[in-house]
């Protein structure tokens, strides 16, 4: 039995590369128009690949980390 068989046998989904517009919306947890707006801006980048919008996985997580970062303040804390 191959191990792609295996996997889906296991119920196991294996990860993939790029996800449609809709997987990484359902992925980020917002919604489809939100999603669109985020690739149409840039702020999330995107790949065409023939006719088809596909969002690379790994820019869902730099987009992710990129807003987790604590910002440096810049206000002087009271001793």
């Amino acid at each position: 039995m191959s191990r792609v068989m295996r996997v889906r046998l296991s119920g196991v989904r294996p990860s993939r590369v790029a996800l449609t517009v809709e997987e990484a919306a359902r992925r980020l947890g917002v919604g489809r128009t939100t999603m669109y707006a985020l690739v149409a801006s840039g702020e999330v980048p995107s790949v065409t690949i023939g006719r088809l919008r596909r969002v690379p996985a790994e820019a869902l997580k730099e987009y992710v980390a990129a807003r987790t970062q604590a910002p440096v303040s810049t206000v002087a804390l009271a001793a």
